[in-house]
């Protein structure tokens, strides 16, 4: 049985004698003085399987209700780094997802479970969660009602999944804290990312744009985490601003989109580049395939004798059929996982930053009638928002597209990884504020005074973007709305004058800060933040600011800090901001751009002064930053809405295999080619009888596996977390009862070995709603990659 396969655990243990105690405490003093000298920090690292719900349940991201996970492309995951100035003193944590955004009902349960488990080290000031924006991770996560609409309401199993990832890579990247160094680097990223809305930016001043070569930004800042025991590299965290597009909104498979790609690559780079592959071998595939000796030439299989190589191979496929289903354990899976997550491993990870308007579809955007380049201001065919869509690299592939640009942001963070040698030296600090932003009082300058509104969305929100086109009937840039969609619209709620009047020139479709029922539709109070690292800041915004807008924050927060730091900022001060941070609240467009009202400024909730108020309150946490002052707080905090939300989504009711079959049997095996052997790119599948995978998300374990024959041991060499790996779930129907299948694709690389090669399925199954999870697993026959 699989059971008896056990994962590896190590667990340290000091013992200490009393007598050496003051020794101990004294050389504690001293590398403490010796660290503050250094300008060293103690640093750690974490990462964590967030993977939510693979069958049925709606993708965050793009609002189409039609798309459902049905399959994962590779694993999310939580990365988590936290530096601290001594084992008491100042610290901050910060998190970046594969997720869509970051989530106010998240951020308050992670604290709370922080809270339980380590007291106040990590609070709502020191501790950030990013999203990354990828829009192929499953939804129903966000408290709001505008954010759960298609996702049929709350998810309970995608919100569980990524809190516990969020709390495991802190408590993981805690515990792993050590005396280290950080260094940082900046470099530009080539053809990553172009403007989708070019036409509204260029609303902006001209003596404004004329400052900048582009109209994106394109530099990537990085910072490289540093053990300094070993002067091994523990981790690389970067900010870059691309959308997570490259996916688009007819994908089902789940995917960490162009970042969660770069990650990938980057932490294989290290991790694997001196070492080979993963050792572990299933129990039973030695008694499975304990007759392959038998072949002649067997012991040929790794000679460089081509004719008894590939003769050996042929007899050995042979022989290994498909296994059938068998039983296995709940964690049987994770012993097949190729990375093994036991807290060592170095941690990648590409974070968002100022992506508002930034589409990593590169080509541009064509209709898809005509081929032609869409309608400049409007993003529209002949009026039509549905046929302008934009195109990745790799069009028409859209995994291509995602490798690309994926590829393109790795390989500037191993050069800027490389060549890291400024290394970050000074204080610590933090400041952190909840502000209600539906009324906030914005001084423009000595006689002008404004205010922001309640949240609203205006017509060029549903026309979509190029990225993912809306609802028919709209176009970006939409200034008025036809009495037909009013009529809809006041069915729900007819926005007030005062709303109306305050969101200017937008035309309001949605009043959604005026929207309670069921409960709150969107945000008011949000959380910013601002986060030192010597003269490194981050700024926490809880939405997607526009490059221009992103410009004039950083410029802005750098000026407060110069001006009031008494020489501890200057010129040299780096500022990035951390995009859809802590909660999110959709854009923030610049005041001209407003003007225009595409999607961006469409969606700036807060009206036409929203950039202005952003600016006015950080500017607030910058100058008391640089002076030193606790700030009190300002009485507010953000709803938890977890007793009120609604879950319309059921739960899968329990399967059960075709008659005459157990779950893990193939229902299509292998096809072997025609000329005996898969060669580099190809994609050799099998279909198997399967359970809905919602039964057990399968957590740091693997719904699929690639072994290779190594000796008489099957050795896993791909799982699903592997780019080149697809785990496809569907259901079919036979003789008028539903069955789940479960496929495994392989794109063969071209870094893939010669040799034997066979595709396993891990899944969890109940017979019904309220029975006990069964697990099984599955192998594939055998076959030969050349």
């Amino acid at each position: 049985m699989l059971d008896g396969l056990s994962s590896e655990e190590h667990t340290d243990k000091m013992h200490k004698h009393q007598h050496l105690l003051p020794i101990f405490v004294s050389l504690c003093a001293a590398f403490a003085l010796i660290d503050e000298v250094d300008g060293e920090y103690l640093i750690g690292v974490g990462s964590y399987d967030m993977t939510g719900p693979a069958a049925g349940v709606n993708m965050m991201g793009y609002a189409n209700i039609d798309q459902n996970t049905a399959g994962i492309h590779f694993r999310l995951r939580a990365r988590t780094f936290i530096v601290a100035e001594s084992s008491q003193g100042a610290r901050f944590a910060f998190v970046n997802l594969d997720a869509g955004m970051a989530s106010q009902l998240v951020t308050i349960k992670v604290l709370q479970r922080l809270k339980t488990r380590l007291g106040d080290l990590y609070t709502q000031e020191n501790l950030a969660i990013s999203g990354t924006h990828t829009h192929a991770g499953p939804a129903g996560y966000l408290q709001y009602v505008v954010y759960s609409v298609t996702s049929l309401g709350f998810i309970n199993q995608t919100f569980d999944a990524i809190v516990t990832a969020i709390e495991q890579s802190i408590i993981q990247a805690h515990n792993n804290l050590k005396p280290g160094s950080i260094f940082l680097n900046t470099g530009d990223v080539e053809n990553a990312g172009i403007n989708r809305s070019p036409s509204a930016y260029l609303f902006n001043p001209p003596e404004e744009r004329a400052r900048y070569t582009t109209n994106v930004d394109t530099t990537m800042t990085l910072l490289k985490l540093l053990d300094s025991a070993s002067n091994r590299s523990i981790g690389a965290f970067s900010w870059f601003a691309t959308h997570g597009t490259s996916m688009s909104r007819e994908n089902r498979l789940i995917s960490g989109d162009n970042k969660g790609a770069a990650a990938r690559f980057l932490e294989d780079w290290f991790t694997f580049s001196n070492n080979s592959l993963s050792t572990r071998n299933t129990k039973f595939s030695t008694i499975q395939s304990k007759h392959i000796s038998d072949c002649p030439h067997y012991f040929c299989l790794n000679s460089d004798n081509d004719k008894k190589r590939e003769h050996s191979m042929h007899c050995v496929i042979d022989i290994i059929k498909a296994t059938g289903g068998k039983p296995c354990g709940k964690t049987t899976s994770q012993g097949f996982k190729v990375r093994k997550n036991d807290g060592s491993s170095f941690v990648g990870a590409f974070c968002q930053s100022n992506v508002g308007d930034v589409t990593p579809n590169v080509l541009g955007a064509f209709c898809t009638d005509t081929g032609k380049p869409c309608d400049f201001n409007h993003s529209s065919c002949n009026g039509n928002d549905q046929l302008c869509v934009g195109r990745g690299p790799g069009y028409p592939n859209e995994i291509l597209s995602t490798k690309i640009i994926g590829e393109r942001q790795f390989e500037k963070a191993v050069e800027l990884f490389s060549s890291a040698t400024n290394p970050l030296s000074g204080k610590i600090d933090y400041r952190h504020a909840y502000i209600n932003f539906t009324s906030i009082e914005v001084q423009l300058n000595e006689s002008t005074v404004v205010k922001t509104c309640p949240a609203a969305v205006g017509a060029g929100f549903a026309a979509g973007t190029t990225d993912g086109p809306g609802v028919f009937g709209f176009q970006q840039g939409d200034t008025e709305i036809n009495e037909m969609w009013k009529r809809l619209r006041d069915l729900l709620k007819e926005p007030s004058q005062y709303q109306v009047d305050c969101q200017k020139p937008k035309p309001v479709l949605l009043s959604t800060g005026e929207m309670f029922v069921p409960y709150a539709w969107a945000p008011a109070i949000l959380p910013i933040q601002i986060l030192r690292l010597g003269n490194f800041v981050i700024l926490s915004v809880p939405g997607e600011f526009t490059t221009m807008a992103g410009r004039r924050l950083r410029e802005a927060v750098k000026e407060t800090l110069i001006n009031n730091g008494n020489g501890e900022f200057d010129n040299e001060t780096h500022v990035v901001i951390a995009g859809l941070t802590n909660t999110y609240s959709q854009y923030i467009a610049t005041f001209e751009e407003y003007k225009q009202q595409r999607y961006e400024a469409a969606s700036t909730l807060y009206g036409p002064h929203t950039l202005s108020a952003y600016i006015q309150e950080f500017k607030k946490l910058a100058k008391a930053m640089a002076t030193g002052e606790q700030l009190g707080g300002t009485g507010l905090s953000p709803p938890d809405l977890s007793s009120v939300q609604l879950s319309l989504l059921q739960d899968p009711l329990g399967d059960s295999p075709p008659p005459g079959k157990r779950f893990g049997d193939m229902q299509q095996d292998v096809a072997q080619p025609k000329g005996g052997s898969f060669k580099k790119g190809d994609k050799p599948s099998a279909t198997f009888c399967s359970a809905n995978p919602r039964y057990d998300l399968l957590i740091e374990g693997t719904f699929a596996v690639v072994e290779m024959l190594q000796g008489e041991r099957w050795v896993p060499v791909y799982d699903d977390d592997d780019f080149c790996l697809y785990f496809k779930w569907n259901v079919t129907v036979d003789n008028g009862s539903l069955y789940g299948l479960a496929t495994i694709e392989w794109e063969v690389p071209e870094d893939a070995t010669s040799g034997v090669y066979r595709l396993r399925h891990f899944g969890s199954s109940k017979k019904t709603k309220d029975y006990p999870n069964e697990y099984f697993t599955g192998a594939s026959s055998a076959f030969t990659v050349s």
